[in-house]
């Protein structure tokens, strides 16, 4: 009897422990190549219905995914520059809701068709300031791979990406050098209705 109640006790002890990893694993978050690999499912997914779907019905199926593996205020605000500090609240907060609204539409109709892609994991590194760099490629059949790293900050207890990086072309660098451009020269309403206007021209297409 005592040897089968010490049984009983060491099975207990190691589902505590069990239990004890898996509490600590959603207390911290998803990893960052969590966060990656899950976005990507999510964009296969919704390729694969891509033309039943629609642009509107992509955009639906994509809203959720793309706010809830990226920064999206932390990007608005990189994209801007200097110029956000210059921004008022309601526009800062408009910016962010426009920007946000633009970066969903953006893969509604880059990822709208289905013919066999896959995503395929590489490496992860660690960055300088604490950030992690997650390299991956999606493999195009009959075509060359196209290179993805996905740059991730923390944010609460999670991950989120801050810019994507496709075959050495940094989406952050080209967004920041048309935004900023635009701010200083024509000022935020032209900013708003130019990102308006991509928007309506993706739906489109």
């Amino acid at each position: 009897m005592v040897l089968k109640n010490m049984k009983l006790a060491v099975i207990f002890m190691f589902w505590l422990v069990g239990m004890g990893n898996c509490l600590a694993q959603d207390a911290k978050g998803a990893t960052a190549r969590q966060i990656v690999e899950k976005f990507q499912e999510e964009l296969i997914q919704v390729m694969k219905n891509g033309k039943q779907l629609g642009f509107s019905g992509r955009y639906e199926k994509l809203y959720e995914p793309v706010v809830n593996s990226h920064d999206l205020t932390k990007i608005a605000r990189i994209v801007v520059g200097k110029e956000w500090e210059k921004l008022s609240g309601e526009q800062q907060k408009k910016l962010v809701d426009v920007f946000s609204r633009f970066s969903v539409a953006s893969y509604a109709h880059n990822f709208k068709e289905y013919a066999g892609e896959s995503f395929k994991f590489d490496s992860e590194e660690e960055t300088a300031r604490g950030g992690v760099v997650i390299h991956s490629h999606l493999v195009i059949p009959d075509k060359k791979p196209v290179k993805f790293d996905y740059m991730l900050k923390e944010k609460g207890n999670s991950w989120r990406i801050i810019n994507i990086i496709a075959n050495g072309v940094s989406d952050l660098a080209l967004k920041r050098s048309e935004y900023t451009t635009i701010l200083q020269r024509e000022g935020f309403d032209a900013l708003i209705a130019k990102i308006n206007e991509k928007i309506d021209i993706y739906s489109k297409l």
